[in-house]
């Protein structure tokens, strides 16, 4: 298979890790995305697929990348349509849009699809907030070439709309978006992609992580990705409502495992705790004291996730 090199951006705090390569490949629609592997230290063990969250380019998981290859595993990691480098869905780039899952769920399926004759087996599916809360969908959706899941932070609900019932905000955001307002952002005074200062900050306790990934966005704009529209609220609600069936956790019937923020203020706890408590084989860790990003947190937190990702590796007998 041959796949059109693309470019991956490393500053000092944070080189490409070793033997990562990037390319562009072809979604949904003809959409032009970008995804990256990284082979493994020494033998593999088989091989993980790295969906990121909400505005959160490769680059961000360039650290979380080596860690998995020390570890022996090969690691493809993929911008989502709409961020990253890959295709934005709308003129202004800085708007985080959605126009359902279909697209998001098609364009993961061609990425195995393109995935398989590169990559080694066994596969662990590693979603983080939106990039786990789609690996769950597409679980939902039939997906069967995973041997297990790891879900971190999923976004199953949002924290901000906690206020509401699940289907009283759904309801709003599809008036939104049946009134013509998809494209507009939800929030008038949007979000700054480049973040603002670390003290403020509700994703991480770690100032090197976050510094790291301020530097990142201001060595490439491109990567940034600024508030959300009414489209994307529509797609988020439709995807924790059907999440929330039961049947979505007894679809994924692999060795899985949810590891939750202590003290979270984006997405929703409890749902994803369900999730994983109906999940045939599911786990449920909650990580004390972590923000959302529980992946760049500090650490100690973070050598607790990693030893709830070993466990799981573990399971799976590799």
């Amino acid at each position: 298979m041959t796949l059109a090199p693309a470019p991956l951006v490393a500053i000092a705090e944070a080189p490409i890790p070793e033997g990562m390569r990037a390319f562009w490949r072809e979604g949904s629609g003809g959409a032009r995305l970008r995804a990256a592997i990284a082979p493994s230290d020494g033998p593999a063990r088989g091989a993980v697929i790295l969906s990121p969250g909400r505005t959160e380019p490769i680059e961000k998981y360039f650290e979380v990348t080596g860690e998995l290859q020390a570890r022996g595993f090969y690691v493809l990691v993929h911008d989502w349509r709409g961020q990253g480098l890959s295709h934005r869905l709308l003129p202004d780039r800085l708007k985080g849009h959605a126009e359902g899952h279909g697209d998001f769920l098609d364009d993961f399926h061609r990425l195995l699809d393109d995935a398989e004759p590169l990559l080694p087996k066994p596969w662990i599916a590693l979603g983080h907030s939106m990039g786990g809360a789609l690996v769950a969908m597409a679980l939902k959706a039939g997906e069967r070439r995973f041997s297990a899941a790891f879900l971190s932070s999923p976004m199953m609900g949002l924290a901000a709309a906690r206020r509401l019932p699940l289907e009283a905000a759904r309801l709003i955001a599809h008036g939104m978006v049946r009134a013509g307002r998809a494209e507009a952002l939800a929030l008038k005074d949007g979000f700054d992609p480049m973040l603002g200062p670390f003290e403020s900050n509700i994703l991480t306790h770690d100032r090197r992580r976050y510094e790291r990934y301020r530097a990142q966005l201001r060595a490439c704009p491109e990567l940034a990705l600024g508030g959300v529209t009414w489209g994307w609220l529509a797609f988020a609600f439709d995807c924790a409502a059907e999440l929330a069936k039961s049947s979505a956790a007894r679809a994924a019937d692999l060795p899985l495992t949810v590891v939750a923020a202590g003290e979270e203020h984006l997405v929703r706890t409890a749902p994803a705790r369900r999730y994983a408590e109906r999940a045939p084989q599911g786990r449920f860790a909650e990580i004390a004291g972590a923000y959302h990003e529980v992946l760049m947190e500090t650490d100690a937190r973070r050598a607790l996730v990693w030893r709830e990702f070993d466990a799981l590796a573990g399971r799976m007998g590799v």
